[in-house]
């Protein structure tokens, strides 16, 4: 059984890279790829393919939004490519019903078993996709380290995750790490709405 596959992400390098990888295997069928997540979700319709690789940052419509309404038409089962910087991206495209997760950098090998693995109706985790679900597996409104508190602390001050790991003396590859920590703790999306419900929830001071 051949399986197809339709790829969305804005870079054209990306989307011709992953093209090639895909089609060189055999059994797999790249059915045709896009540039944004709203031609995804046509795409989908259209051509029904067994997985929708979606980058998670598109223009028109994001990969977290083009899972949603993919899943929702099942059209498709979807696995996202993520990075460590679109953590509450992540968190979307898990609530979505996103099958698989896959970091950009991942191997040759990984992607070809990830794709056989989603269309055989598994579920994939990789790198900080993984850390997301688990977090929401374990249920919102865990109590955050003393270091995610430092993080956090840093988010309502307005610093960049550069900024928080130099106060903070860590790299900021564990800045994003905590901040995807702190996001499915909390049940947030955003650094704004982590602020937020931290200070609804009495975590930080009201703002004086």
């Amino acid at each position: 059984m051949t399986i197809k596959v339709i790829i969305a992400d804005d870079h054209l390098v990306v989307r011709e890279g992953l093209r090639a990888v895909l089609s060189g295997e055999p059994g797999i069928e790249v059915g045709g790829d896009c540039g944004d997540g709203e031609q995804a979700v046509h795409m989908a319709a259209r051509i029904r393919p067994d997985v929708a690789l979606l980058d998670l940052r598109m223009p028109v419509l994001d990969g977290a939004a083009a899972t949603e309404r993919i899943v929702a038409a099942g059209t498709a089962a979807v696995m996202v490519l993520t990075t460590f910087d679109t953590d509450g991206d992540v968190i979307r495209a898990v609530r979505a019903g996103a099958a698989g997760f896959l970091l950009k950098d991942a191997s040759r090998t990984e992607l070809v078993s990830a794709v056989r693995a989603v269309a055989a109706g598994e579920t994939v985790l990789s790198g900080v996709a993984a850390t997301v679900m688990a977090s929401q597996v374990r249920g919102v409104g865990r109590s955050l380290t003393p270091r995610e508190l430092d993080v956090l602390h840093g988010i309502a001050k307005g610093l960049s995750n550069p900024q928080i790991g130099k106060k903070l003396f860590i790299t900021e590859a564990t800045v994003k790490s905590h901040v995807t920590h702190i996001f499915g703790k909390l049940g947030v999306d955003d650094r704004t709405a982590a602020v937020t419900t931290a200070i609804a929830r009495g975590i930080l001071p009201a703002p004086r």
